[in-house]
């Protein structure tokens, strides 16, 4: 029986190795009102935190945190460090304030979105995880609302 040579097995054996996948996917959190922007990309079980920017960390006026153009610098400054850390694509997940208040989403959520997708992550699902209020509750300022 001939002896196997080691110097022509070993490529051989890379060549049959089979490629280990480098798609790591996280979730994006996008908290939107009317006044901010949040932009929270977590791993994909939601417990480590990779990258968190608000729009009112893009711009030194507060008033304009709620405009979508710091909200899509949020969202690009986010992403890239995403993906410095290694994620390929996200998850999606919308929010607005719910409940007894807003049930729609800020101006910033849509910019945000595509900002994420044009900075190069995958984009998975979008879902609007909005607390919906059950039951008998009521806004705030009683049966006969606030009396100015």
């Amino acid at each position: 029986m001939p002896k196997k040579n080691k110097q022509v097995t070993e490529p051989i054996r890379k060549l049959i190795k089979p490629k280990i996948s480098e798609n790591k996917w996280g979730i994006a959190h996008i908290f939107s009102t009317s006044n901010n922007t949040l932009i929270h990309i977590t791993d994909i079980t939601g417990a480590e935190t990779v990258s968190r920017y608000s729009a009112g960390m893009m711009t030194d006026k507060s008033r304009e945190g709620g405009n979508p153009f710091p909200a899509m610098q949020a969202s690009r400054k986010a992403s890239e460090t995403a993906i410095a850390k290694g994620i390929s694509g996200v998850h999606i997940r919308v929010r607005a304030w719910g409940g007894t208040k807003s049930r729609s989403p800020g101006a910033g959520a849509q910019p945000a979105i595509r900002a994420i997708a044009r900075a190069g992550l995958r984009i998975g699902m979008i879902e609007d995880v909005t607390p919906i209020i059950h039951g008998k509750m009521t806004a705030k300022g009683g049966r006969r609302g606030r009396r100015v």
